[in-house]
């Protein structure tokens, strides 16, 4: 993994995360306990700060960054799908952002929420708890059921397992 101090800000990684070695961590970034980086990914405190809570995944090719003095605030039990851009935004805890969603400046996603894949979140917009987001920009199109939260439950507890358990004693580099 690539951990960076910059400016005298060294992110700060919780008991059993596993960050991948293709991914950048700089700067004043806080990742909770147990959480899953994935290769590439790009989680960037240089201008601003990045707080990410306990069991969160954030898969492969994830850009994360903040602006100047300012935070981007990621819950706990939150999914990062592949390739998304969480941008000096918040996103509270359970919620889904599906794979290359972008979620821009300001932009609140509530508890369970889910962003669809390829969704776009605008500037200041604001997701609700439960809601179900799709399009560019997103548009809430309904809620979620108690039967989404049951799977998605047990979804986001296989990459928490793959960061504490699996990934840090199974990895084989091959050269």
């Amino acid at each position: 993994m690539s951990i960076y101090e910059f400016e005298n800000k060294k992110p700060r990684i919780g008991k059993d995360t596993f960050i991948f070695n293709s991914a950048d961590v700089i700067g004043d970034v806080i990742i909770g306990e147990n959480c899953y980086i994935g290769p590439g990914a790009r989680i960037r405190g240089d201008y601003g700060s990045i707080k990410i809570g306990n069991d969160t995944a954030v898969e492969e090719n994830v850009v994360i960054h903040a602006r100047p003095d300012d935070v981007t605030n990621i819950g706990s039990h939150v999914t990062i799908g592949h390739a998304s851009i969480i941008h000096n935004a918040t996103v509270h805890d359970w919620a889904v952002i599906g794979m290359g969603a972008i979620v821009s400046d300001w932009a609140e996603i509530g508890k369970w929420a889910v962003i669809a894949e390829g969704a776009v979140v605008k500037n200041k917009q604001k997701i609700p708890d439960r809601a179900i987001a799709v399009g560019v920009p997103a548009k809430v199109v309904s809620e979620i059921s108690l039967e989404y939260e049951k799977q998605w439950t047990k979804y986001k507890k296989i990459y928490t397992d793959l960061a504490s358990k699996r990934l840090p004693n199974s990895l084989k580099k091959l050269d």
